[in-house]
This record gives structure tokens, C-alpha cells and sequence, in this order.
């Protein structure tokens, strides 16, 4: 999977990713369109096909699955971090978005063309290759299938 690097820092929360503001609605275009609003207001409209890559505690914050539903709606293709929390690791992976988690992260720039592997679990960007720590079968199984929910529907 290909990409432009969406360059964020340490401790991007979930409140960053959607405000608590557009949850009284289901309408995930809405999330999607809001996405990161408080943050960057541009930065919503570059989502779609881009990798996030973040530093540490990506995710952090409130448990709110919204954050990843936004994040998929507005066609991420992918998060790379160098730490993620816990809750919003489960919730994107649940969705369906591959995550790369690199300790000591990546050295990269804001549009950068970067290639991502679920099956080698490696980052590669400007000539350089970057380890990711190995996501479980399972979970890359839930990921190709494009969420839990998509592969329950399979019956798997």
C-alpha cells in the first residue's frame, strides 16, 4: 500500500481526530469532514489517500471509537507511530486500518511518498526501510477483511 505522508506529532488524542462536537450525529461523512478540524483545519481535505505517521501515543484520549471510523471514512490508508494507545490501537484495528507501530519511529517529511507492508510489517520512505512490530494473523486477517464486523459478516 502507497501513500502521502500526513506528518503529527506525540500524543495526537482522539478528541484532535474528532471533536466531541460532531458525535451527535452517526453521519460518519460528517466525522470525516471534521476530522482533525480543531488541529489543522486544512488538514481533512488531504486524508484521503495518505498514511498518518505520528510519534508517540497516537490515539490517546477518550475511548471513542469514532476517532477511527472518522479516520477510515475519510480514506486513510494507513497509521504509522512510534507508540499508540491501547484503546485506539484495538478500535482502528476493529475498523479495519493498518497500523504500523515502529519503536523509535521514522524520519520522514509532510508529503513524502511512503509504501506501507501488512506482510512484511516494514515502513519504507525516502529510500529507507523501518521494522513495525509484527501485527498478529489474526488481526491482519481482520484488517484485509476490512473491519470485525466485515468479518463476522463472512462468517470467520
Amino acid at each position: 500500500m502507497k501513500g502521502v505522508v500526513i506528518r503529527l506529532g506525540d500524543d495526537v488524542d482522539t478528541d484532535q481526530i474528532i471533536a466531541g462536537r460532531y458525535l451527535r450525529t452517526k453521519d460518519r461523512t460528517v466525522w470525516a469532514e471534521h476530522a482533525f478540524e480543531d488541529l489543522d483545519p486544512s488538514l481533512s481535505s488531504r486524508l484521503r489517500g495518505g498514511v498518518i505517521v505520528a510519534g508517540k501515543n497516537m490515539g490517546c484520549g477518550s475511548s471513542r471509537e469514532q476517532a477511527a471510523i472518522a479516520l477510515r471514512e475519510a480514506g486513510v490508508v494507513a497509521v504509522v507511530a512510534e507508540s499508540f494507545a491501547r484503546i485506539f490501537f484495538r478500535n482502528a484495528i476493529n475498523r479495519g486500518i493498518p497500523l504500523f507501530e515502529v519503536p523509535g519511529g521514522i524520519t520522514c517529511d509532510e508529503g513524502d511518498e511512503i509504501n506501507v507492508s501488512l506482510e512484511r510489517s516494514c515502513v519504507e520512505v525516502d529510500g529507507h526501510t523501518y521494522q513495525a512490530l509484527r501485527l498478529s494473523d489474526r488481526m491482519k486477517e481482520i484488517i484485509d477483511a476490512g473491519g470485525l464486523i466485515e468479518l463476522r459478516r463472512r462468517g470467520v
